[in-house]
């Protein structure tokens, strides 16, 4: 479970475009964490954003500041606003301050002549709505100006991404291409070569592949200079230093071969354009086929945000108006149309019908709606017109939430994940290192500048750390997406880590395994002269105006049945036995065993068959009329429908499963029984389920699953809480795992997801530690004194690509996980 924030703490987030690997994300970390007030720093790689929480004296300004120093600029935006209501400089002071305050912000300018604000502020940290509200809580009601629109969500950011890579791809395979002809086609065409000799000539040739790759170098490939040397400078290079140090090591080294031959010795003398060129384009289609591929895994959020509609029509007193559903504002009534989706959360008015919550719960079956039902937003009306009235909007909505939690736990960080972040901190320096070291050995070997530059080139082109800095985030990102399409909410990335280490699963019973409602389970005539729905209507009868929880169930029995429960009078109550009544002019008693002795009913025909109801965890109810026993009820609260599902699904993947409950001993022992679950705990109140929790923990690993309310204590004691409920109900707070709806086989499923995402880490990670233990050796050319083959930078390039796509690729497999 999450620690409580410390007081006074605040917490942003920055979008930050510049991070490109996990040796990026470690980076920016140490970089925000190294700030006075910093409590705590997370990058995303996938959604190129950083968490910060933070004290005094740390401002979003002064963290901002740190990240441009560090080479990761944040990502930012300009709002304007209208304001109204400011008369004098003391007026725009206090705008201003309200501002400057806002979490996010980094500057603000207010005009009090043109009665306006400029904001500057982090994308993705603040909208300009919420500015305009934070200016009208100090009194000066504000507005957004329409040039002020919000910044592109994630998922078009991606997209743009995709796009902008795309032409670079575009572009520099076309400049590559004749480089590459002109380059290796000897060693491909027989003839070419000369061919190439008799018409243009070598050095005509050498010319075109300079300015080719120039061109390259200068336009699509000019990202890895524009970010890769300046981190060299820095002291703290990074993959696009690697690349670039790669490509302009081979471009420069021809290039003086063209532009003074003089300097290179005449067995020197040879191009390497096509290196330079062939690795800016192979990875860059990497990198293009990557933002593909994480788009497609991002599209769980892009999926939640495309379920909110743009307007809604709201009742007003002159009539019926359309709104953005900005403008929406609790208590505002709006009309849903048959099959219209619902814009915010709400509460039915009038109208009944059914309605699609499958983007909640997974559950594909419509619920039923009448006036005072809670409705939420992003679901689906069915073919009824419906009125609700609205209780959130916003961010307080259900579905808003729902996206927050899946984004935060994309973002998170897996504990496998700190060893990878140690690994990457020193890996390009290290790579860095070798490559000096591989150039300086093939030159004490005699092997001449041309080859150890070669095969330097080829160690830092290889090992660009890529793979490794996605090999669990993508997997997280996918992961936790599939989850949210299941009904799965992951409250925190390192939940997918710890459920899958889980060894025992203790669940609460009622609510949970049982429908947490008592029903009729049983009517047992005593005598032939009562048929059951008679004496079910007489028991309805009696109980008719009763609250007892017991009542209700016979009452619901009644109506499923189609039972009218008899007209009744007399009715009274007997504390601690049942009640008598009056019915169709017949003397009803309905109680226990107590009720019927006392009133000298004799009970031991059904005898029997009470303490079998009683021992499989049933409340035995005796019915007699005008002085005789008439019949045998049970009432139980029955399980749900999949709950022997979900245990035998756990029991099979070798989890154990426990079952703690506050209810007596023998009903728990009944549902263990029935359930097949060997350990019970029963009879302990709330603190007792963390004492149960506790003892299990000695056994190994523990998740315990409740409703998330009753259950917060044992929830928060668990390794891993998982709150069990339906739509707005959920306790999102109190668990780190929330299943969307009542199914209890969304627990294995949630172990199976977690189980599936931590084996796809292992094999991400194995791929990309695998890769660069055998592949950097290779380059450094160990294996050519020997008799085998070296790796030339353009293969080292390709390779490096393949790698990290492998691993995005991968990690997709996993969006049919689960299911």
């Amino acid at each position: 479970m999450t620690d409580a924030p410390l007081p006074d703490t605040a917490h942003t987030t920055f979008v930050i475009d510049g991070m490109h690997c996990g040796a990026c994300t470690g980076r920016v970390e140490r970089a925000l964490a190294a700030e006075p007030g910093v409590v705590s720093a997370a990058a995303n790689l996938m959604a190129r954003s950083a968490r910060v929480e933070f004290t005094a004296p740390a401002t979003p300004a002064s963290l901002a500041a740190a990240l441009e120093r560090a080479g990761y600029p944040v990502s930012t935006a300009e709002a304007r606003l209208d304001i109204e209501g400011m008369t004098c400089a003391s007026c725009a002071g206090r705008v201003e301050r309200a501002l400057t305050a806002t979490p996010g912000v980094i500057s603000a300018a207010v005009n009090l002549a043109t009665q306006s604000a400029t904001v500057g502020y982090a994308q993705g940290t603040v909208a300009p709505s919420e500015l305009a509200q934070v200016v009208t809580a100090a009194g000066y009601p504000a507005r957004v100006q329409a040039q002020g629109a919000a910044p592109a969500p994630v998922a078009d950011r991606q997209a743009a991404e995709t796009a902008r890579l795309k032409r670079a791809v575009l572009i520099s395979a076309v400049l590559t291409a004749p480089v590459f002809i002109l380059a290796m086609g000897a060693h491909m065409i027989p003839g070419f070569h000369h061919w190439i000799a008799r018409t243009i000539g070598e050095p005509a040739s050498w010319w075109i592949q300079f300015v080719l790759t120039a061109l390259v170098l200068a336009f699509p490939g000019r990202i890895f200079l524009r970010l890769g040397i300046p981190a060299l400078l820095r002291g703290a290079p990074e993959m696009n230093s690697l690349v670039a140090m790669g490509a302009l090591a081979a471009f420069l080294y021809s290039a003086v071969v063209v532009l003074a031959p003089g300097l290179v010795p005449p067995q020197s003398r040879e191009v390497y354009f096509e290196a330079a060129a062939v690795i800016v384009t192979l990875i860059l289609l990497g990198r293009w086929l990557e933002a593909r591929a994480k788009g497609r895994a991002g599209e769980a959020i892009s999926r939640l945000v495309g379920l909110r509609p743009a307007t809604a029509r709201v009742e007003r007193a002159s009539g019926v108006v359309e709104l953005p559903v900005e403008e929406l504002a609790p208590g505002d009534i709006v009309l849903l149309a048959p099959g219209e989706r619902v814009a915010v959360d709400g509460e039915v008015t009038e109208g009944h019908g059914w309605i699609d919550e499958s983007m909640l719960t997974g559950e594909p079956v419509p619920v039923e709606k009448t006036p005072g039902a809670k409705i939420t937003g992003g679901t689906v009306n069915g073919q009824s017109a419906l009125s609700f009235r609205v209780t959130a909007t916003g961010a307080d909505t259900v579905l808003s939430r729902i996206i927050a939690l899946v984004a935060e736990a994309q973002g998170g960080k897996l504990p496998v994940q700190a060893l990878v972040d140690k690994i990457t901190r020193v890996f390009v320096p290290t790579v860095m290192g070798l490559s000096l070291l591989t150039f300086a050995i093939w030159m004490l070997a005699g092997q001449g500048f041309t080859h150890a530059l070669i095969a330097a080139i080829s160690v830092m082109i290889i090992a660009c750390p890529c793979a490794m800095g996605l090999a669990t985030p993508v997997s997280i990102l996918v992961g936790t997406g599939r989850g949210a399409e299941l009904g799965l909410l992951f409250r925190r990335g390192d939940a997918l880590q710890r459920l899958a280490e889980i060894e025992i699963v203790a669940f609460d019973k009622t609510g949970t395994l049982t429908e947490g409602r008592p029903a009729l389970t049983d009517l047992i005539p005593a005598a032939p002269g009562f048929a059951p729905d008679e004496l079910l209507g007489m028991a309805a009868g009696a109980e008719a105006r009763s609250e007892h929880p017991l009542a209700q169930a016979l009452l619901a029995a009644a109506a499923d049945r189609g039972v009218t429960p008899a007209p009744a009078r007399r009715v009274k109550a007997l504390p601690g036995r049942g009640l008598s009544a009056e019915v169709g002019g017949r003397a009803v008693l309905l109680g226990n065993t107590r009720a019927m002795t006392e009133a000298g009913v004799e009970t031991a025909l059904l005898a029997p068959a009470a303490q079998a109801l009683a021992g499989e965890g049933k409340t035995p109810i005796w019915l007699a009329v005008d002085g005789q026993l008439a019949a045998l009820l049970a009432v139980s609260d029955p399980l749900k429908k999949y709950a022997h599902d979900a245990v035998a699904a756990l029991q099979y993947d070798g989890v154990e499963v426990a079952l703690i409950s506050g209810d007596t001993r023998a009903t728990a022992q009944a549902v263990g029984r029935e359930l097949g679950i060997l350990r019970v705990v029963a009879e302990v109140l709330p603190e007792g389920k963390v004492d149960a929790v506790r003892d299990l923990h000695a056994r190994g690993a523990v998740a315990f699953v409740g409703d998330g309310i009753n259950d917060a204590p044992a929830l928060a004691a668990a390794d891993v809480g998982i709150a069990i409920g339906t739509g707005t109900d959920v306790a999102i707070e109190a668990a780190e795992v929330v299943l969307m709806q009542g199914d209890p086989q969304g627990v294995a499923r949630a172990y199976a997801l977690s189980r599936a995402t931590m084996r796809n880490i292992k094999q991400n990670l194995f791929w990309a530690f695998a890769y660069n233990t055998a592949l950097i050796p290779v380059a450094m050319g160990v294996l050519v004194p020997f008799g085998g083959p070296g790796l030339s930078p353009m293969l080292a390039a390709g390779a490096m690509a393949f790698s990290s796509v492998f691993v995005v690729t991968n990690a997709l497999r996993l969006r049919r996980a689960g299911g």
